[in-house]
């Protein structure tokens, strides 16, 4: 059996991992064993936050039509259930964004659902 040396597959392996520690602190970014450990934490709170990011913008979004269905004296949860008994099928993305930019037609809908 031939003699099989891994200095260039391992010297491959690390510059693919490094290369992905780029704007790292300290040894983080250069030395292999401590940018592993970084890395590993970095895409695991990378893919939690890709989940967390949804759940920040919903937020968002009920807090833009809460304030505008309070200006026209209503709350945002009485606001929803009007809707959706009028069927009335608009997500709270667009919802927002009209509150936010389109007040009128923000208005609008609300006298419709109601």
């Amino acid at each position: 059996m031939t003699r099989v040396k891994r200095g260039t597959t391992r010297h491959k392996r690390r510059e693919r991992l490094l290369k992905h520690t780029k704007g790292f602190l300290w040894t983080r970014k250069s030395k292999y064993r401590q940018a592993k450990e970084a890395l590993l934490h970095a895409w695991s709170f990378q893919f939690a936050d890709r989940k967390k990011k949804k759940r920040n913008f919903r937020r968002l979004w009920q807090i833009k039509i809460n304030a505008a269905a309070r200006e026209n004296g209503i709350s945002y949860s009485k606001l929803i259930n009007l809707l959706k008994k009028a069927g009335i099928e608009l997500d709270r993305k667009i919802l927002a964004d009209l509150a936010e930019h389109e007040p009128e037609i923000f208005k609008k809908i609300l006298g419709a659902a109601q």
